[in-house]
């Protein structure tokens, strides 16, 4: 089947986890820097949303402003669910992107995050019609969706909308068979439709960087030189039909390593392959909450809780069994309201947004207890 991704390289640069400074604004020059080096590499593409506060901002200052236009691609996306109540403002979020990253027009333009609960807004909104008009345009090249939901759903919604040209699927070893996810499930059913692949989350939020030590022994012990989040990042690009795979680098270390790992990059070997599988079997038995730390819960949370910070340093007590770390990681994820789980009102706006679909109340409740709040 044909894809989109023949002239793009297979590694994408994802601005939502770009670096920040002690004030918690993005740090411009860090990400300059980063920019500097995929692009010296010959990687050439990026990904924002109009939801990344401040990404599509140092998209502009970091790359657009510094390299010609015709030398990257630049993907962006379109959150209709979010604080829209009309077409209008559904459509000014694509305004305001052009203005923001300043590009002129983007290469591949998303609508963010369709799930059941949140296909609506676009339909009802008409902007399955709008990105199309867009395109004809030419302030769009490729039009597509990212995705959280079920394979069923996914054959749904490209059946009813065949002119979509890719899909952006979370993908990783850890999520490839994780029946909450279902990785590999919704890559086939996208392939099946004939559509390219981007992926996101292949080291799932960076839990794959560092997972656990009976994990990290096995890939250390099969390449020693090896980062774990290498072997996340190939696993993911070994795939057929990618236009990209996406990592979310916060640093120029991660930046050098995903350089490292992908700059000649051929696929697995059937023995890395088997490497891989033995890292999913051992991952399986670790009952871990699925949290990619997105934070679409944080915007909506009325009380300002850190959803994703309080399932970190829970995973973290999981997976290494310090309650001393684990209880300063959750102190420090507590922000400058200093709430813990036990303030959640139960209000369940966190679970109406989260990509993950988690029973995030019941997992606030499992943190409250395991940490004897």
């Amino acid at each position: 089947m044909a894809y989109l991704g023949e002239d793009i390289r297979n590694l994408g640069f994802g601005l939502m986890r770009l670096p920040r400074l002690e004030d918690g604004s993005i740090d411009i020059e860090q990400t300059k820097e980063m920019v500097d080096l995929f692009m010296e590499a010959g990687f050439t593409y990026f990904d924002t949303a109009w939801a990344y506060g401040g990404s599509e901002e140092a998209c502009k200052a970091a790359l657009v402003d510094r390299y010609p236009r015709e030398s990257f691609q630049l993907a962006t996306k379109n959150a209709a669910w979010i604080d829209c109540k009309t077409r209008e403002d559904a459509v000014a979020q694509f305004e305001t992107s052009l203005r923001k990253t300043g590009a002129g027009y983007f290469d591949f333009y998303l609508l963010h995050n369709i799930a059941p609960e949140r296909k609506k807004f676009f339909d009802e909104f008409g902007m399955w019609d709008f990105i199309r008009e867009k395109k004809e345009e030419g302030l769009i090249k490729h039009i597509g969706f990212s995705f959280h939901s079920t394979p069923e759903f996914l054959d749904e919604v490209l059946t009813e909308h065949p002119e979509v040209e890719f899909v952006q699927l979370q993908i990783n070893y850890k999520d490839w068979e994780e029946p909450t996810v279902e990785s590999r499930a919704c890559y086939e059913m996208a392939r099946k439709h004939g559509k390219s692949v981007v992926i996101m989350e292949p080291v799932k939020g960076g839990l794959l960087a560092n997972p656990p030590e009976q994990i990290r022994n096995i890939f250390l012990e099969a390449e020693p030189d090896s980062s774990c989040a290498s072997w996340a990042i190939r696993f993911a690009a070994s795939l057929d039909g990618l236009i990209t795979v996406l990592s979310g680098m916060s640093s120029v270390e991660q930046m050098k390593d995903n350089l490292a790992t992908m700059k000649d990059f051929h696929g697995f070997t059937d023995e890395q392959k088997e490497v891989v599988e033995k890292a999913q079997k051992a991952f399986a038995e670790i009952p871990l909450i699925q949290c990619t730390a997105c934070d679409y819960c944080a915007k909506v949370c009325p009380m300002g809780i850190s959803i994703s910070g309080s399932f970190a340093a829970h995973n973290f007590l999981t997976l290494y069994g310090d309650m001393k770390q684990a209880r300063r990681r959750l102190d420090s994820a507590k922000g400058d309201e200093k709430l813990y789980p036990t303030d959640c009102i139960k209000c369940g706006a966190c679970e109406s947004v989260c990509p993950q679909h988690l029973p995030i109340r019941d997992l606030l409740e499992k943190v409250t207890a395991d940490f004897s709040l």
